[in-house]
């Protein structure tokens, strides 16, 4: 329980590290049970969606094909059905963005919660913590795919702009009874942003807050500011306790910061650096 209290006041020798790891294996009680369960549904359904789109490959050269010859059919129903099940993943993981919001607002509602504080509400519910964090890395990650990965934006503009000649010419559309125009214009709006994932979670928790005048605002910043000190603390403590909380991670999700941290720290082979410290990281 004291914990947290002590990695932000810095009394922490390897305080920081137990409280992550107290997270990590966190177990919900019954009172954090129903929100609990609610946010697990969701998250249980993000590394697929991450996995989806770390594939997303696009239909570059399909639509680049019906560009450079639009008077040929079979290239045009070519790009078009080749789109077509893309857009239908794009809706998904917009979908998502929106299962997503729902579930920041419930762990909202418990971390912020009167009568107590963020810092003791994150010490007690510590499960409902630990989906805020794993909330907080899928966003992250998802912006991160979104970012590097331009085929999303030029599909999804191919699409539109083809389904807009089809109803001018009356054509009958495949695909627009799943995305109809005003499905569509929100997936524009989501996707035009560089960050949607995280777009999405800010906007969410200024309606949250909008939507709740009853509460605190200071209530709902603290919260975020809290879970954001600890993890300044973290980085700013003794290079220890940073390893250990990635050595007790599964191999293949932290192998890169490791990394990271084998060949990119400054004094990581001086004589003066702890020998504990550098047989963490062989």
């Amino acid at each position: 329980m004291g914990n947290l209290i002590e990695v932000l006041t810095k009394d922490i020798n390897h305080n920081a590290a137990h409280f992550f790891l107290d997270v990590e294996n966190a177990q919900p009680t019954e009172a954090e049970q129903e929100v609990y369960k609610q946010v697990d549904v969701v998250l249980k359904d993000a590394e697929g969606i991450l996995d989806d789109l770390q594939a997303y490959r696009g239909a570059g050269h399909e639509i680049r094909e019906a560009i450079q010859h639009p008077n040929d059919d079979k290239l045009q129903e070519k790009a078009w059905s080749a789109v077509i099940p893309l857009v239908g993943k794009l809706k998904k993981f917009y979908e998502f963005s929106q299962r997503l919001e729902a579930a920041l607002h419930s762990l909202l509602g418990s971390l912020t919660s009167t009568p107590y504080t963020p810092t003791q509400h994150l010490e007690r519910e510590q499960a409902l913590a630990k989906q805020f964090a794993e909330i907080l890395h899928f966003t992250l990650r998802f912006d991160e795919l979104k970012m590097t990965n331009p085929a999303i934006q030029n599909d999804f503009s191919y699409y539109r702009r083809t389904l807009s000649r089809m109803r001018i010419n009356n054509v009958s559309a495949e695909g627009e009874n799943e995305v109809n125009n005003e499905l569509a214009n929100r997936m524009s709006l989501f996707y035009a942003e560089a960050t949607p994932m995280l777009k999405t979670l800010s906007d969410a928790t200024t309606r949250f807050v909008s939507e709740n005048k009853n509460l605190p605002i200071e209530n709902t910043t603290d919260c975020l500011s809290t879970m954001a000190s600890v993890c300044k603390v973290m980085l700013e403590t003794p290079m220890k306790g940073c390893i250990k909380v990635l050595k007790d991670q599964p191999p293949n999700s932290v192998e890169g910061l490791l990394n990271a941290l084998r060949y990119t720290t400054k004094h990581l082979n001086d004589e003066t650096t702890s020998k504990q410290i550098k047989s963490m990281l062989q």
